[in-house]
């Protein structure tokens, strides 16, 4: 039985009803000044994303969001027994690494680009959405998983070749440090 797609609303509603840190924040904050606590998280986003144009530590803040989040989902998707989050959370990371390393690259100038971090914060939003237009779904099969299965033969090479003189050296190793610590022995027998 196919589930149903629901709406951002249905989705920011069903958010809005479980239970958690930020919810029982929001619903104690409700308590206080009767503010529907859709209308509280709608000012914590706009807060965030405003701060994010303006504020200090915007790259801080659009990292952590992009980390912090999508970490917790994906323990909560292993220890679940649905396969498709698990799934949708694998292939955020996947799509996350590749940002992150083409990031890399090109941040110290990115960074200049007024918007940058909200522009950031959206992209890294867009990708751990949980809708069928799923960012992270649509770069994973339109760029990175073409890019990879052409590829992929090459950077087995590569790989088995790197694991093998890592194996090589690890034995080299392991047969210098014995033979230093028999050496060491043996002269310490001479002494006595």
């Amino acid at each position: 039985m196919p589930k149903e797609d629901k709406s951002i609303q249905e989705k920011v509603e069903e958010f809005l009803n479980e239970k958690n840190l930020f919810t029982d924040g929001l619903a104690f904050v409700e308590s206080k000044v009767g503010i529907p606590r859709k209308y509280l998280f709608a000012g914590c986003v706009g807060f965030v994303l405003l701060y994010l144009i303006v504020g200090y530590a915007s790259s801080f803040i659009v990292n952590l969001i992009g980390f912090l989040y999508p970490a917790y989902a994906s323990v909560k998707a292993i220890e679940s027994t649905d396969k498709d989050d698990d799934t949708q959370w694998l292939t955020y990371w996947v799509v996350y690494a590749a940002f992150s390393f083409l990031e890399y690259f090109s941040d110290i100038l990115l960074s200049w680009f007024p918007f940058y971090f909200l522009f950031k914060v959206c992209f890294l939003g867009w990708c751990m959405a949980p809708f069928s237009w799923n960012g992270a779904e649509l770069i994973y099969h339109k760029f990175l998983k073409p890019f990879i299965t052409e590829h992929e033969k090459t950077v087995d090479d590569y790989l088995s070749r790197a694991k093998e003189k890592a194996e090589e050296i690890i034995d080299q190793a392991e047969d210098r440090a014995k033979d230093l610590a028999f050496d060491a022995m043996k002269s310490g027998t001479k002494e006595d």
